[in-house]
């Protein structure tokens, strides 16, 4: 029986890939920081056997070979995520982020472990695809005057008018604006250097929004979609940002799972010193005013309330194209919008955090 590491499997997406795993026959090994700032409780969900849990920190040297000696391929979702409160939470980032995977990373090259699925995320990607008139080009970052004054699509630089958003592929550029996504950008980097130093075979998942049964609440690093539910579970109506139009898509965190599964199988096939990354989104595209509005009616609470707040940092539409993911590894996600929506309006979250400054999936 193969055996599997996920590294952050205590937490939201680790622990549906570790349970998805022990039920597709593999042997899991999960290693969890267990901060208390994401899981309030210890431990949080119970995977049942076929899983040994270990409370670890990936960023400490002294245990992680210990952690990785044995296992087959790595399934490295630990993370500090989230936007961030403000610029004071950059070293936990990196941290957390850059070095814990370096440390991973490191780990792995010595005990001979060759395989690796890495949790990315769109933030890399920065402003989504966009065209004008004349063609595609990489929006500009939206300036602090424009937000204020209630202007918040992007405009081009060529013909002074609005952009349009498309469909981003894994080929666009890397475009981290702000330092959770520097980090994931780092993280990309360093997989992608182990691979070619060893021969190693990498398969990145770019996350779109994640949202479903066991999201963390009451916690400022969450997504929205955690902090919609959040409210709606206090009584309050869902606060959107911006005037809700903003393009995202949203995937179920079981499909995020299934896609973690199939990456894991991919990567057994690859040729030595391969790096891919991949897309992981439903395919269907929808605003955040309209999540919180069906989020609010399947729940039956309060009509959102369009708030016309921003935060420096946010992007204002990235929506992915996961034609890729689908033709190369022949998944397909399988949670529908509505379904998808219906369910989270009424499951469990993970219980609220300590008051702390930093967060680790």
């Amino acid at each position: 029986m193969p055996t599997l590491l996920v590294t952050g499997g205590a937490g939201f997406i680790g622990s549906h890939i570790a349970e998805l795993a022990v039920a597709s026959g593999w042997q899991v090994r999960i290693v969890d920081s267990f901060r208390p700032d994401v899981h309030g409780t210890e431990p949080a969900h119970d995977i049942g056997s076929g899983a040994s849990v270990i409370k670890a920190d990936i960023t400490d040297q002294s245990r992680i070979d210990d952690l990785v000696r044995g296992v087959d391929v790595v399934c490295h979702q630990a993370a500090k995520v989230g936007l961030g409160v403000d610029f004071g939470d950059a070293p936990d980032y990196v941290h957390s982020n850059e070095t814990g995977t370096a440390v991973l990373l490191a780990a792995m090259a010595r005990n001979g472990v060759g395989r690796l699925v890495l949790a990315s995320s769109m933030v890399v990607y920065g402003e989504g695809r966009y065209t004008d008139r004349i063609g595609p080009l990489r929006a500009p970052a939206r300036s602090i005057d424009d937000l204020e004054a209630g202007r918040f699509e992007p405009v081009s630089p060529r013909t002074g008018e609005q952009l349009s958003p498309e469909l981003i592929g894994e080929d666009a550029p890397f475009d981290p604006r702000n330092v959770y996504a520097s980090t994931k950008v780092g993280q990309e980097n360093l997989a992608a250097s182990w691979a070619r130093a060893t021969g190693g075979r990498v398969a990145i998942l770019r996350y779109h929004n994640v949202y479903g049964p066991r999201m963390p609440m009451g916690t400022p690093y969450a997504g929205v979609a955690s902090l919609f539910r959040s409210a709606l579970e206090r009584g309050e109506a869902p606060r959107v940002f911006e005037d809700g139009r903003q393009r995202r898509d949203f995937v179920h965190v079981r499909d995020v799972a299934s896609a973690n599964l199939a990456a894991l199988e991919w990567t057994s096939s690859q040729r030595a010193g391969t790096t891919r990354p991949f897309n992981v989104g439903s395919g269907d595209v929808h605003t955040i005013g309209e999540f919180a509005a069906s989020l609010s009616a399947a729940a039956g609470g309060s009509a959102p309330i369009v708030t016309g707040e921003y935060r420096l940092g946010d992007v204002r539409h990235i929506t992915a194209s996961s034609q890729r993911i689908r033709d190369e590894l022949g998944w397909m996600p399988a949670v529908g919008f509505e379904d998808g929506i219906a369910e989270f309006a009424t499951a469990p979250l993970r219980p609220a955090a300590a008051s702390t400054r930093s967060s680790r999936a």
